[in-house]
């Protein structure tokens, strides 16, 4: 598929690179002068949802067509919050491929992401840089990406399996505590033991990211 798609487009006059696995995809991805990137999901070694979200995290932010197989809603929504700008589910016709990708290209394609501010938390996506009343919090790149779940939707309760999905990119059914590990890493870089929480548990479900009151 990847040569098909190759020589398609540069039968329409674009450069194309093609890469054989997610490293090597991921290491062309950075290079300069790329105006946008094709990205299957089922990559090996790195899938699509890894590249993405380390091409986001070092601060590129060309847009991304992600290809897949799989045409369920999770993984479009799992894709999406990656990062990536659009997906096509196989087999597709080039003709639409093509339109995505003119459709994208048309984009500017170094939009910072929004600085994300609740009360006096203040997170950058772009910096990766986390702040409470000013002062600079550091996180790992796990309890970042929980975090910026957590503030993308302030006041809302999430599951603990909804965390699992959109944070560690998978599907969990089973019993795991790696989610309340992570709350607590949050809260005890974040909060203050002498006011008010600023993760509230709601038990049995989850957890919620408090707004200002």
């Amino acid at each position: 598929m990847a040569r098909a798609i190759r020589r398609g487009l540069e039968q329409e006059g674009y450069v194309v690179d093609v890469a054989a696995d997610g490293e090597a995809g991921l290491k062309a991805a950075l290079e300069p002068g790329v105006d946008a990137v094709i990205l299957d999901l089922m990559l090996p070694g790195k899938d699509g949802f890894a590249v993405t979200n380390a091409l986001r995290f070092q601060g590129r932010w060309l847009p991304v067509l992600m290809l897949t197989a799989r045409d369920g809603v999770g993984d479009r929504v799992r894709g999406l919050d990656a990062g990536a700008d659009d997906y096509l589910v196989k087999p597709f016709a080039f003709d639409e491929l093509l339109a995505r990708l003119r459709a994208l290209l048309r984009r500017d394609p170094m939009v910072r992401p929004p600085v994300l501010t609740v009360g006096d938390v203040v997170l950058d996506p772009a910096a990766h840089t986390v702040t409470r009343a000013g002062r600079p919090v550091s996180l790992s790149t796990k309890e970042f990406a929980l975090l910026e779940f957590l503030m993308r939707w302030p006041g809302t309760v999430m599951s603990r399996d909804r965390i699992l999905l959109h944070v560690w990119d998978y599907d969990y059914t089973g019993r795991s505590n790696v989610v309340d590990v992570y709350v607590g890493y949050l809260r005890r870089k974040l909060e203050d033991p002498s006011g008010d929480p600023l993760i509230r548990t709601v038990r049995g479900i989850g957890y919620v990211l408090q707004g200002p009151a």
